[in-house]
């Protein structure tokens, strides 16, 4: 008896030395993720009203969202934090359904691993729990407005102003945990005195940003007067209240370009709404670079600003260490995916982006698309923005991401800061028609339209890209649908059967991408055909491949299947 007694008490003992610390742990981890809402002294703008005088119309007080004819909805907020907060979330909470749908669906696609993605949430939720602390009180209060209306379906991830919190960090994190060197290529340019037809500035932006086509679906073009600082708009998405493209009623321009990143070591501020701050309080190059400097950011980040009052344009270059201004002795500026000022020229990371990515190719491929246009108009920019092919006209294939236009923009725009005139993109991609917007006649109106009409500049609308009306167009909509199919299978536990006829109309409808023949390697070495998987390789070998780091893997995988045939 007395010899049980003991043994209890051993196992009671290292039972409390295993679970007292799992319980502190346990305990601290909750304490630790835990965010405090912000504290709202007056909550005055919940009571306001909806109204839905029209189909595709809302309405709350001043605050309007609507369908335009285009295709783009189109939104007009105002006041402070919270205020503009609570209105977005009215005024979008279907779209934001809709549009959180879509993004934990791709989140799916990409990790199909339950536990893996539990785990991720429990990452993210300790990685971001002082993300609070790194952004304004007033960019909180308009998240945490918006976050009142977000959808339940979804509060198995979190509470909801915990996730909208954590939604503006998404690109941020994304970007810097990737495998790959660059999971989107962002382009912009800006060219004014002897470079525009008229002299004054003009830029040029694809942002592409892919999280499924069903994510690009409901872009919104938001126009906003707040209660501090300048009147602005931007191209956003419902549930995101950040920058990534947008102008001021200064004539300064914000678009951001995401550059390599170290995986960060703990949250920061999240660039959208570094980008919007500038957007709001500078009306020149000074005051954003100000902003920058104040900042902390997890990523490193290009942000790219036109300024109409300095008629110049300009990098901040800024990572989570350095903060740097660049721009050129000329009229022209180019910003892809790696830094170009001399500050990083010993950057270790940088200089590995400009050998294994993308971004200096396409560097190269708009300014050699510019000088093949010494006077550049708003017409002649959207064709610079749509252009698909290599390096002196290479074809180098669909979808490549050497290419200007990858076909998976989110969005694409031109400005012409002076005249406060921007263009947007209309699905799909920058194929669609680019709307005018002439920002000064919007926000002169804004706040008296009580019905559904029109706002854009009709008569300076750029018609589609002819390559939407085209062969290769139906090509391409063949070997997306196809390349999905023909992955489901070699990514499947069964042997499923792509036919022949398949992989040839597969392979005929985008034969001059590297990419193709991977991904008919891939099948072919899951299915044992070695030898045609051999094949496939050199095959894409022989073509464009976009990064170092790719053209590595599929050398690899040659090798690998060799060794397999010698065994």
């Amino acid at each position: 008896m007395h010899t049980r007694k003991k043994a209890f008490k051993f196992i009671l003992k290292t039972l409390l030395v295993i679970l007292v610390p799992f319980l502190v742990f346990l305990i601290y981890f909750v304490c630790a993720i835990l965010i405090k809402e912000p504290m709202i002294s007056d909550r005055s703008a919940e009571k306001a009203i909806r109204l839905n005088p029209s189909e595709n119309f809302y309405t709350l007080g001043n605050n309007w969202l609507k369908k335009s004819e285009s295709g783009l909805w189109e939104m007009y907020i105002e006041g402070d934090g919270f205020e503009r907060g609570v209105a977005i979330g009215k005024l979008t909470k279907e779209l934001a359904e809709k549009q959180e749908t879509a993004f934990v669906k791709q989140i799916k696609e990409l990790i199909p691993s339950e536990n893996y993605l539990n785990y991720l949430k429990y990452f993210v939720a300790y990685f971001n729990r002082k993300l609070p602390d790194y952004i304004t009180d007033e960019y909180k209060e308009e998240i945490y407005g918006v976050s009142l209306y977000a959808s339940d379906k979804f509060d198995y991830i979190g509470p909801k102003y915990y996730r909208l919190l954590n939604y503006h960090g998404a690109h941020d994190i994304g970007h810097a945990l990737q495998d790959k060197n660059m999971t989107v290529g962002c382009t912009s340019f800006a060219a004014w005195d002897k470079h525009s037809e008229d002299g004054k500035m003009i830029v040029g932006r694809n942002f592409d940003f892919y999280s499924g086509d069903e994510f690009a679906e409901n872009k919104i073009v938001c126009f906003c007067k707040p209660k501090t600082g300048h009147k602005f708009m931007y191209i956003t998405w419902a549930g995101f209240t950040g920058v990534v493209s947008g102008m001021n009623d200064q004539g300064l321009t914000v678009t951001i370009n995401a550059a390599k990143s170290d995986i960060p070591a703990s949250a920061a501020t999240p660039v959208s709404l570094v980008a919007k701050e500038i957007l709001q309080y500078s009306k020149n190059i000074q005051e954003a670079f100000e902003i920058a400097q104040k900042r902390d950011v997890f990523v490193s980040e290009s942000i790219f600003i036109a300024s109409t009052n300095d008629n110049k344009s300009y990098i901040i270059e800024k990572t989570p260490t350095k903060t740097n201004l660049y721009s050129e002795d000329r009229e022209l500026l180019v910003c892809s995916n790696h830094y170009q000022s001399s500050l990083f020229k010993s950057d270790y990371s940088n200089n590995k982006n400009i050998m294994e990515s993308s971004s200096i190719y396409r560097k190269v491929r708009m300014e050699q698309l510019l000088e093949q246009i010494p006077k550049i108009n708003y017409l002649k920019a959207a064709q610079v923005m749509r252009d698909q092919s290599g390096i002196n006209d290479k074809n180098i294939g669909l979808t490549n991401e050497k290419g200007i236009n990858q076909l998976i923009a989110h969005h694409s725009v031109i400005i012409k800061p002076e005249d406060r005139l921007i263009w947007v993109s209309s699905q799909p991609f920058q194929l669609g028609k680019y709307y005018c917007y002439d920002l000064n006649k919007v926000l002169a109106n804004a706040s008296t339209i009580k019905e559904k009409k029109e706002i854009i500049e009709s008569d300076k609308t750029i018609q589609e890209d002819p390559f939407l009306h085209s062969k290769q167009y139906i090509s391409y909509t063949f070997f997306n649908k196809v390349k999905n199919y023909i992955q489901n299978c070699t990514k499947s536990d069964f042997n499923l059967i792509v036919s022949q006829a398949t992989i040839e109309n597969f392979i005929h409808s985008n034969s001059e991408s590297y990419y193709t023949y991977w991904i008919v390697g891939d099948y072919y070495k899951k299915a044992g055909d070695l030898d045609k998987a051999i094949i496939n390789y050199n095959l894409a070998l022989t073509k464009e491949v976009a990064t170092d780091k790719e053209g590595n893997k599929i050398k690899e995988l040659v090798i690998d299947c060799t060794n397999k045939l010698k065994q």
